[in-house]
C-alpha cells in the first residue's frame, strides 16, 4: 500500500480536488468528505458539464475555490447556477478540454505536495489530468482506470514517489490492503513481484454481472436496458455495460499488472456474485488473504482520500451472527472473451490497451444505440485489436492518435 498522504501540521484539513464530481464515484467522494467535516477541504470541482446546476450546487456548497467545465459552452450556465445558488460565492471557473488538468496545476500551485486529486472521470479523457496530477506531486486517488489502460507507459514515467498513486477501484484498493498486511515494502510500482517475492497471484473478484451464467447464443438477445440493470453495483453506464461483457475485469487486470508490477499471467480472475470479497492476494506459502466489505465504494474513497487513516463509519460492516454464503466460480471464457483479450492487448505492446479501451467506449455506445449486440462490443474490439501494430515507448501523442484510430475504426466496423 503507499505511503502516508502527507498529513497537515496542526490538524488542517487535507485539500481535495474532486473530478468527476457530478458523477457517481464524485458524488460519493463529496458525501464522504461531508461525513468528516474538518478532515478535508474541497478546494476543486470538475465536471464535464452536462448538469451545471448540479455542479454549480457542489460549488456553492463545499465553497470550492475552483471549478473546472470540460464543455466550454456550459462555462456561462455554471456561471449563472453559482451566482443564483450562492451570490457570494465566487470561484475561478476554468472552461475547455484542458480545464480539469489546468485545476489541478492551479490548485497544487497553491496547496503544494499536501492536494488529494480524486479523478473519478470516466473514459481515457482522464488521462491527462491523472499526469497533470503526477507531475505537480499531487497524490493521486485514481478511480479513472483508463489512464492506466491508455496511457500506461506515461503514467509510469510521470510518477514522482513511489506511493503517489492510491487505488480507488475496489479491486485494487483490496489488492493494496491486502499487500500491506504481508509484504514488507508497501510501495505501488515501487517494487517488481519477481520470483524472489512473496507474492503468487493476485485475485480480481468479478460480479459477474447481470448476465452470469448465460451463453453466447442468449448474450445475443439481451437489450441495453437489461445490461444496465446491475445486481449489485450502482454505477454509470459505461461502467456498468463494461460489467456485463466482464470489460471492467479486462481494464482492471491491465491496471493490476501495471499499479502492482505483476505478470498479466499471475493475475487470475474469478466470479463472485456476492461482491463481497472485493479482491485477493495468494502468497507463496499457499496462504491467501482477502479483503471484504459490504459492496458500497464510499470504502476505498475514503481510504483513497485518507490513506493511512481509516475514517471511522464509513459503512456498516459484515455481520458474523448470521448466516451468509460466499461462492466463487470461473470465468465463461468463450461467453465473455474480454479478460483473455485484455491479457492479450498488454502483452502485445504498450498501446494495444489505448486502442483495446478506445474501441470498447465506441461499441458500448453503438450496443446502447442497437448497432450491436452485446457479444459484438468484444468481436469488434478483438477485430481492431488485430489490425494494431503497437508502439513501443510512447508519447502522448502517440498515445491520442491510436486512440483516434481505433474509435474511428471502431465506428466503422460497428455500422457495417
Amino acid at each position: 500500500m503507499p505511503p502516508a498522504v502527507p498529513v497537515p501540521a496542526q490538524g488542517a484539513p487535507v485539500p481535495v480536488v474532486v473530478l468527476g464530481s457530478t458523477g457517481s464515484i464524485g458524488t460519493q467522494a463529496l458525501d464522504v468528505i461531508d461525513a468528516n467535516p474538518g478532515v478535508f477541504e474541497v478546494v476543486g470541482l470538475g465536471a464535464g458539464g452536462a448538469d451545471p446546476g448540479a455542479l454549480a450546487a457542489q460549488a456553492a456548497s463545499h465553497g470550492a475555490p475552483l471549478v473546472a467545465v470540460a464543455r466550454e459552452d456550459r462555462v456561462g450556465e455554471v456561471r449563472g447556477a453559482l451566482a443564483a445558488a450562492a451570490p457570494s460565492v465566487a470561484p475561478t471557473v476554468l472552461g475547455g478540454a484542458d480545464a480539469a488538468s489546468d485545476l489541478v496545476r492551479e490548485a497544487c500551485a497553491r496547496w503544494g505536495g499536501r492536494v488529494v486529486v480524486l479523478n473519478g472521470i470516466t473514459g481515457s479523457v482522464g488521462l491527462r489530468p491523472t499526469l497533470a496530477a503526477l507531475e505537480s506531486d499531487a497524490t493521486l486517488a485514481l478511480a479513472n482506470k483508463e489512464s492506466l489502460v491508455a496511457g500506461g507507459a506515461l503514467v509510469k514515467r510521470a510518477l514522482r514517489r513511489p506511493g503517489q498513486v492510491v487505488p480507488v477501484d475496489s479491486e485494487h484498493s483490496a489488492i493494496a490492503q491486502a499487500l500491506a498486511s504481508g509484504v514488507h515494502e508497501k510501495g505501488l510500482t515501487s517494487r517488481r513481484l519477481s520470483g524472489a517475492s512473496e507474492v503468487a497471484d493476485l485475485v480480481l473478484t468479478a460480479s459477474g454481472g447481470p448476465f452470469r451464467g448465460l451463453t453466447r447464443a442468449e448474450l445475443a438477445r439481451v437489450t441495453p436496458e437489461q445490461a444496465l440493470n446491475h445486481p449489485t453495483w450502482d454505477m454509470g453506464p459505461v461502467v456498468t455495460i463494461n460489467s456485463a461483457t466482464l470489460m471492467n475485469k479486462g481494464l482492471e487486470l491491465i491496471e493490476a499488472h501495471l499499479l502492482f508490477d505483476v505478470a498479466p499471467d499471475h493475475i487470475i480472475t474469478t466470479v463472485h456474485p456476492q461482491s463481497i470479497v472485493h479482491s485477493m492476494v495468494t502468497w507463496q506459502d499457499g496462504a491467501t488473504t482477502l479483503q471484504a466489505s459490504p459492496p458500497d465504494m464510499r470504502l476505498p474513497i475514503a481510504l483513497g482520500l485518507a490513506w493511512p487513516r481509516r475514517l471511522r463509519g464509513v459503512e456498516e460492516p459484515l455481520r458474523w451472527d448470521a448466516a451468509s454464503q460466499w461462492t466463487f466460480e470461473p470465468v465463461d471464457d468463450e461467453a465473455f472473451p474480454a479478460v483473455g483479450l485484455a491479457r492479450a492487448a498488454v502483452s502485445a505492446s504498450a498501446t494495444h490497451p489505448a486502442v483495446m479501451n478506445a474501441a470498447n467506449e465506441v461499441l458500448v455506445s453503438a450496443f446502447r444505440a442497437g448497432a450491436v449486440g452485446l457479444p459484438g462490443i468484444t468481436d469488434v474490439v478483438e477485430r481492431v485489436l488485430s489490425e494494431h501494430e503497437g508502439v513501443e515507448d510512447p508519447s502522448l501523442e502517440d498515445v491520442e492518435a491510436v486512440e483516434r484510430w481505433a474509435r474511428e475504426r471502431a465506428h466503422e466496423l460497428s455500422v457495417l
